[in-house]
C-alpha cells in the first residue's frame, strides 16, 4: 500500500496543478485528482474496514441503489428505464473504483439534473391547476413499495398527488395556527409588534399564497442541485460506495471536513449565526450568544442576506442564489477581520449594510451543562438537591489537545467542573441527560466513564484482525460517588452507549428512558486523504475517509451493536418508536459478543431494587395526564407509521392529524429532538427526578 501511494505521489501533484486545485460552481467533469482521491479511499477501505470486504457484485449494487437513493428518495424523477442503464454498468463498478474511474457518478448526476428539470416544468404547470380535494385518493410514501416511472405520464400523475400532498401541507400549516375558538394565535414578534386591522384573506388569496411558495420552492430545488460542484458529487459518490459497507463509513469533502472539525473543537472564527437558505437567499435563524453579531446588535433573526463585502471598503458581491456552503465561507474568516453584510430587514424597510468584526466563536449549545434543582423532602424536612447534567455530544479538541495546549475543550474536563461544583453545592444525586448524544470522542468517553467508576475495563475495543484490546479507566477514584442516574433514548448512540453500558454492568447507576440505545457499536478512524498520499502531514486539502475499523464492546462482552443499551426503567417516548436505530439503517452490521473482563460491580442496581422503582414509576405515570397525552400521542404516531400511503382527501387528511394540534404536539420536536444544552424542567425530567428520589431511599434501605 505505502509503494502504492508513493509511486502516484510525482503524478499527483502535477495533476492537481494542472486541473487547478479544487472545482467550485456547478459539476463539469471528472479529474486526476478525483481519480487519485478514488484510488486511495477504495484501498483504503480493502485494508482499514473491519468487514474486510471486497467491492464485489453485492457491494456494487448497493452503491447503485445508495446512490440513486440519495439523489431520488421518493422515486419521482429517474425513470425505470435510467435506472436500467445504470444497472447495467453495475457489474463494472468494482473494477471502476479500483481504477479510480467515476464517470459513471457524471452520467447519473447529469441525468438526474434533466428530470430534475423535466419534472419541475411539470410541476410549475400542475401547481397552477385546479384541485379536487374531495377525491378519495392516496399517495404512496414507503420507498420500499414504489417503483420508478415507467412513461412521462406516469410521472406526470406521481408529480399531481406529490404537489396536492404539499398543499395539504401547507393548509395543515395553517390549519394549526387557528385556536378551537377560530381566531389565529398570535406569534410574539406579532404581538410586540402588532400590525395594522387586515382584512382576513379569502381562499382565492390564500391558495395563490401556496402557489407562490411551492413554485419557489421547488425552483429553489432545481436551482441547488444544478449548483453542486465535484467535490460535492465526488462525496456523494464515494460515500454511496462506503455506506455499503457499513451506515458510518464515509468520504468526507474538504469542506465537510472542515465542519466536522469544527462541531468536535466547539469553536470558530466568524461572527456566530446560523444561517439557512431560503428561497434563494440566505437568511439568519439563530444569533450566538456572545457572538460577533449579537453583539454588534443590528443583525435579527429572520433578516435576510442579500451580499457580502470582505473588510472595511471591499466590493459587496451579490449572494442571491448563491450556494449556502459557499456563502459561509465568504462570512467565516479569521479573527479581528471585518465582514460587512447587506441586509434586506425582516421587519421591512431598505437594505441596509452591517459591519461586523469577526471573533473566535465558542459553541456552547453544544457543551455540558449543568443545573440543581430542589425536588423531595429529607427527613429534617429539607429539599433534596438534584443535579442535571445534559451533555449534547462527546467533544474535544484534537489539535489542542495535540499541540499541547493546556485549556483545550473537552467533555471529561467541563462535566468534571461541573460534578465538582455539585459536590461543593451538597447536591444529593446526579443525573446525566445524554438523550440525543449522537457520540464523538471514544477517549472522552472512556474518561468521563471513569470519572463514575474506580478502575477497570469501561470498554472492549476488537480491530479488523479480530484482536481485542480492553480500555481502562487506570486513574483512581471517582469524582462522583453518589446515586447517578443516565437518561438515554433512541438517539444516543456511540460514545453515549459505552457509557451507559459501562455504568450499567458495573450496576454503578440506573439506565432510564427510551427502550434502548441507538444501537451504535463501531468505532470510526479519520484518515486524512492528503497524508496518505503524501506519507507526512499535508497542507493540501483533499477531504478524509472516516472509516469503521473497530468494534466496541461493553465490559461484560456485550456488543450495543443493533441492540444498544437497554433502559432499567423505561419512560414513553415517541423516539422509541421512531425508524431511527442502527437496526433500522441500511447495512448495519449485526450484533455479537465477546469474553467478559473482570470487573468489580458496586451492586448498587441490584434486580430487586429496579423491579420496585420500575413498578413506583409506571403508577405514577398512569396517573399523569401529560405522559397520557403523550401515550396517545403515541399510539396515533405508531398508527401513522405502520402506514403505506397517505389520503389525498382534504377532510380525512386534517380530521387525521387534528388530535396532534395542541401545544404538546408544537413542543414535540423540541423535546424529543432537541440539539441544545438547555436544561427544561418538564413532566419528563420531573419524572426522571421522581425515580431518582425513590432510587435514592431504596439505596438508604438496602444500607439499612
Amino acid at each position: 500500500m505505502k509503494n502504492h501511494f508513493a509511486s502516484v505521489f510525482t503524478l499527483f501533484l502535477c495533476s492537481v496543478v494542472l486541473a487547478g486545485g479544487f472545482a467550485f460552481g456547478e459539476v463539469t467533469e471528472p479529474s486526476k485528482r478525483d481519480r487519485y482521491i478514488t484510488l486511495t479511499v477504495t484501498a483504503l477501505m480493502k485494508r482499514e474496514h473491519i468487514s474486510k470486504r471486497a467491492i464485489d457484485a453485492e457491494m456494487s449494487e448497493r452503491t447503485l441503489s445508495n446512490m440513486l437513493k440519495m439523489l431520488d428518495p421518493q422515486k419521482i424523477y429517474f425513470y425505470q428505464s435510467d435506472v436500467d442503464t445504470f444497472a447495467s454498468q453495475q457489474t463494472k463498478l468494482g473494477d471502476m473504483f479500483r481504477n479510480g474511474e467515476i464517470k459513471i457518478a457524471y452520467v447519473i448526476f447529469k441525468t438526474f439534473l434533466a428530470r430534475v428539470d423535466e419534472r419541475v416544468a411539470v410541476i410549475q404547470e400542475l401547481i397552477r391547476m385546479p384541485m379536487d380535494y374531495t377525491v378519495d385518493e392516496e399517495l404512496v410514501t414507503d420507498r420500499d413499495v414504489l417503483t420508478y416511472p415507467k412513461t412521462a405520464a406516469e410521472a406526470r400523475e406521481r408529480l399531481r398527488k406529490r404537489v396536492k400532498y404539499d398543499f395539504l401541507l401547507l393548509q395543515m400549516d395553517d390549519y394549526k395556527d387557528v385556536k378551537k375558538d377560530g381566531k389565529k394565535e398570535e406569534t410574539p414578534k406579532e404581538k410586540e409588534a402588532p400590525k395594522a386591522e387586515e382584512a382576513p384573506k379569502t381562499p382565492e388569496q390564500k391558495h395563490q399564497e401556496y402557489v407562490e411558495k411551492l413554485s419557489k420552492r421547488y425552483s429553489s430545488f432545481a436551482r441547488r442541485m444544478h449548483q453542486l460542484d465535484n467535490d460535492e458529487l465526488l462525496e456523494m459518490y464515494l460515500t454511496a460506495m462506503t455506506t455499503s459497507f457499513d451506515p458510518h463509513t464515509s468520504y468526507m469533502a474538504p469542506s465537510t471536513l472542515e465542519n466536522f472539525d469544527i462541531a468536535m473543537r466547539l469553536e470558530l472564527e466568524g461572527i456566530g449565526a446560523t444561517l439557512t437558505s431560503e428561497d434563494g437567499y440566505v437568511v439568519v435563524k439563530h444569533l450566538v450568544p456572545g457572538g460577533a453579531a449579537e453583539k454588534e446588535g443590528t443583525l435579527k433573526v429572520d433578516d435576510k442576506i442579500s451580499g457580502v463585502g470582505q473588510g472595511e471598503d471591499g466590493a459587496i458581491e451579490d449572494i442571491v442564489d448563491m450556494k449556502l456552503d459557499d456563502v459561509v465561507k465568504k462570512i467565516r474568516g479569521k479573527k479581528d477581520t471585518i465582514v460587512r453584510l447587506e441586509v434586506l430587514p425582516a421587519t421591512g424597510g431598505a437594505k441596509k449594510i452591517v459591519k461586523i468584526v469577526r471573533s473566535k466563536i465558542e459553541l456552547k449549545d453544544s457543551e455540558a451543562k449543568g443545573e440543581v434543582f430542589q425536588a423531595g423532602k429529607k427527613a429534617d424536612g429539607t429539599p433534596y438537591k438534584i443535579g442535571v447534567i445534559n451533555l449534547p455530544s462527546f467533544y474535544m479538541d484534537m489539535a489542542g489537545a495535540r499541540s499541547g495546549s493546556s485549556d483545550y475543550k473537552s467533555t471529561t474536563r467541563d462535566v468534571r467542573k461541573i460534578l465538582e461544583g455539585f459536590n461543593q453545592q451538597g447536591v444529593d444525586a446526579m443525573i446525566l441527560d445524554l438523550r440525543t448524544n449522537g457520540g464523538g470522542s471514544l477517549p472522552e468517553a472512556i474518561n468521563l466513564t471513569g470519572l463514575f467508576i474506580d478502575e477497570g475495563t469501561v470498554v472492549q475495543v476488537k480491530d479488523p484482525f479480530g484482536n481485542i484490546m480492553p480500555y481502562k479507566d487506570t486513574e483512581m477514584g471517582v469524582v462522583w460517588d453518589k446515586p447517578m442516574v443516565v437518561v438515554i433514548n433512541k438517539l444516543s448512540a456511540s460514545a453515549s452507549e459505552i457509557l451507559a453500558g459501562a455504568i450499567q454492568d458495573y450496576q454503578r447507576g440506573l439506565i432510564v428512558g427510551d427502550k434502548t440505545t441507538h444501537g451504535k457499536g463501531t468505532v470510526q478512524t479519520l484518515i486524512d486523504i492528503g497524508n496518505v498520499l503524501f506519507q507526512s502531514a499535508s497542507k493540501l486539502k483533499l477531504g478524509a475517509l472516516k472509516v469503521t475499523m473497530q468494534q466496541f464492546y461493553r465490559p461484560l462482552g456485550d456488543s450495543t451493536q443493533n441492540r444498544g443499551v437497554e433502559s432499567d426503567i423505561e419512560i414513553p417516548s415517541i423516539t422509541t418508536h421512531m425508524d431511527i436505530g442502527e437496526a433500522d439503517l441500511d447495512y448495519a452490521m449485526p450484533f455479537d459478543k465477546i469474553e467478559s473482563q473482570p470487573i468489580q460491580l458496586s451492586g448498587k442496581t441490584a434486580p430487586e431494587i429496579v423491579a420496585t422503582l420500575r413498578e413506583k414509576s409506571a403508577k405514577r405515570i398512569a396517573a399523569n395526564e401529560e405522559f397520557q397525552k403523550l401515550v396517545r400521542k403515541i399510539d396515533f404516531y405508531k398508527k401513522m407509521k405502520d402506514r403505506k400511503s397517505v389520503t389525498l382527501n382534504q377532510k380525512r387528511f386534517l380530521d387525521e392529524r387534528a388530535d396532534m394540534l395542541d401545544e404538546e404536539q408544537e413542543n414535540l420536536e423540541k423535546k424529543e429532538m432537541r440539539s441544545d444544552n438547555e436544561i427544561e424542567r418538564d413532566f419528563y425530567l420531573d419524572e426522571v427526578i421522581n425515580i431518582t428520589l425513590d432510587y435514592m431511599e431504596s439505596l438508604k434501605g438496602a444500607a439499612k
